[in-house]
């Protein structure tokens, strides 16, 4: 699959393409810790359905696009490269998709951008504003429990990457293809990767737990959630509604991991098409 590079101003990214030049824009947007390869197999869906789909290693994930200051990690830039990539693209509206980290920047987008998009689809991550209100107390406060450790310079790095990244390695649940957690681990190994993925976390506002506050959504929305999830409970997936002021469709995975995109590509894609035949 084709890779790209795009600059946007000082930042270059990498990004895997596929699909027809003149199709609709799709942008991906990977989680932690992953990749633009998380997207392959949607990556081919997309394009085989006509779809220009990019797929973004994002600020931090991209060595070119990897500023020190823990600031440059703030949600406001991570919303402003999701922006500047579309206008370096040529496309005023997109489809914006996202998982995990990504589904939280995609939430942000669309409450801050709505015009922007022409529908949001998010996996796993609830409306970061659900997130943040069930965080306090019972199963998805035991769930956030690791975003301490992830916020604490240095430690994190060496807990991660010791013992061949063994930490790291299991963080994947054996979900994802051992190839692709290979490529993973490499190039979070590399140096300053791993530190630029958690300063994702470290540049989050003092008293959130573990994802920017995004508004009301005004663009139509589908949200996949997974029950095994290890990151985000029911409460607040299923809280997450009471957020989207448009036409919205809410799918549970039964017995699905985090890992949605890997363990489950071929509902995946179905339901990405679905939603985004419906709003071209």
């Amino acid at each position: 699959m084709p890779r790209e590079q795009i600059t946007c101003g000082p930042l270059t990214f990498d990004t895997l393409v596929a699909g027809p030049e003149d199709g609709e824009l799709v942008i991906l947007l990977h989680g932690f810790p992953e990749f633009s390869e998380e997207w392959t197999e949607q990556l081919k869906a997309l394009a085989g359905a006509g779809y220009r789909a990019v797929a973004v290693d994002q600020r931090g994930y991209s060595p070119g696009a990897r500023p020190d200051a823990v600031p440059e990690y703030q949600v406001w830039h991570l919303v402003s490269d999701v922006l500047a990539i579309a206008d370096a693209l040529g496309h005023e509206q997109f489809h914006l998709v996202g998982h995990d980290w990504g589904a939280a920047v995609a939430w942000t987008v669309a409450s801050l951008h709505p015009r922007r998009l022409k529908s949001l689809s998010v996996i796993s991550t609830p409306h970061t504003a659900s997130l943040h209100e069930h965080a306090q107390e019972g199963e998805q406060k035991e769930k956030l429990s690791y975003v301490d450790l992830f916020r604490q310079p240095g430690i994190a790095e060496t807990t991660f990457l010791s013992n061949d990244a063994a930490v790291l390695r299991g963080v994947y649940q054996g979900k994802v293809s051992p190839e692709v957690v290979e490529l993973y681990v490499r190039r979070l190994s590399e140096p300053g990767a791993l530190t630029a993925a958690f300063n994702w976390y470290r540049a989050l506002e003092p008293g959130i737990r573990l994802v920017p506050l995004a508004g009301r959504i005004e663009v139509p929305t589908l949200y996949i959630w997974s029950t095994e999830d290890m990151a985000c409970g029911s409460v607040a997936a299923h809280a997450t509604e009471a957020w989207v002021d448009a036409p919205y469709r809410f799918e549970v995975l039964e017995g699905r991991s985090h890992w949605v995109t890997h363990e489950c590509a071929a509902e995946t894609n179905r339901l990405l098409l679905e939603h985004l035949g419906q709003r071209s």
